[in-house]
């Protein structure tokens, strides 16, 4: 598999031209969203390459290495808002953190991160939420939204923070 992506872009490269741009996003905006392969991110935001920056991990969640992220992408190159995007039928929601004993029991060593598994899709993306804007290493928390994105649909539906 990981062969036909490198002659994938064999392809790429070339047709590419440099676009000139550096790494600030030209919309002040970082997205964080769940890695589902369902979700086109670009292509249901309406983004162009540049546009934003992009944070995705299993469900979505605001870690302490998304915190991390956003905090850079703040502080070193100017993103102001903040975009969270949770989605239907997500993964994380038939897990629990059993997952966790389940691989130590397996390696023999106790993953040093949580599954971060949720019931309640909505109620994660207020966590989030939350997360994001009492984190002390951020700047910009004033303009935090957060989705859940219908996979089915195509929509996103905003979450009230509340």
């Amino acid at each position: 598999m990981t062969d036909r992506l490198v002659e994938a872009n064999g392809q790429y490269a070339a047709a590419f031209t440099d676009p000139g741009m550096d790494a600030h996003p030209v919309l002040q905006v970082a997205v964080v969203a769940c890695m589902d392969a369902r979700l086109d991110l670009h292509a249901a935001l309406g983004l162009q390459l540049g546009d934003c920056h992009t944070i995705r991990n299993a469900g979505g969640v605001v870690t302490d290495d998304v915190i991390r992220s956003l905090t850079i992408s703040q502080r070193a190159l100017g993103t102001r808002s903040i975009v969270l995007i949770h989605h239907t039928g997500c993964g994380l929601e038939s897990l629990t953190e059993e997952f966790r004993h389940d691989l130590e029991m397996e390696v023999g060593q106790r993953p040093a991160w949580a599954v971060e598994a949720f019931r309640d899709v909505e109620q994660d993306v207020r966590q989030s939420m939350q997360r994001v804007r009492t984190s002390p290493f951020l700047l910009h928390t004033d303009d935090v939204r957060g989705f859940v994105f219908d996979v089915k649909s195509g929509l996103l539906r905003e979450i009230d923070p509340a």
